[in-house]
């Protein structure tokens, strides 16, 4: 069995090599998962960055723990990088939902699986391709 940080990393990693061979500059955060103050990976092109908090879940939802995500939300506002969950999920590749989209719970912000299909953001989009 997979433990959920290997999944995890290993997820990054793909998400960063694409981004690379679409001729970004990237980069991925150290401790990025561990009381993390930045995005998991930073991408630029063109003169312009853009950021991912990366989740690879099989779950109906996903949840980032409010703090997160405010941190997520501060880190956008001061850099003025658009920062997306990016979700991958088995058999169906990435989603990327703004931090707008995430609709917040008592103790987390979420989103269901159902509406990131509907939102359907996918990498050809943010890619320009």
């Amino acid at each position: 069995m997979v433990r959920r940080y290997d999944k995890g990393a290993r997820s990054e990693r793909e998400l960063l090599g694409i981004l690379y061979d679409n001729s970004f500059s990237v980069m991925r955060s150290a401790g990025s998962g561990v009381n993390s103050i930045s995005p998991d990976i930073i991408a630029f092109r063109d003169k312009r960055g853009v950021a991912f908090e990366c989740k690879a879940w099989n779950g109906t939802s996903v949840s980032i723990p409010i703090e997160k995500l405010d941190t997520l939300k501060r880190w956008e506002s001061n850099t003025g990088m658009d920062t997306y969950i990016a979700w991958r999920v088995n058999g169906k590749g990435w989603f990327f939902i703004s931090l707008g989209e995430m609709s917040r719970t008592e103790k987390n912000y979420t989103i269901t699986r159902r509406k990131a299909f509907e939102i359907n953001r996918r990498l050809d989009r943010l890619l320009g391709t």
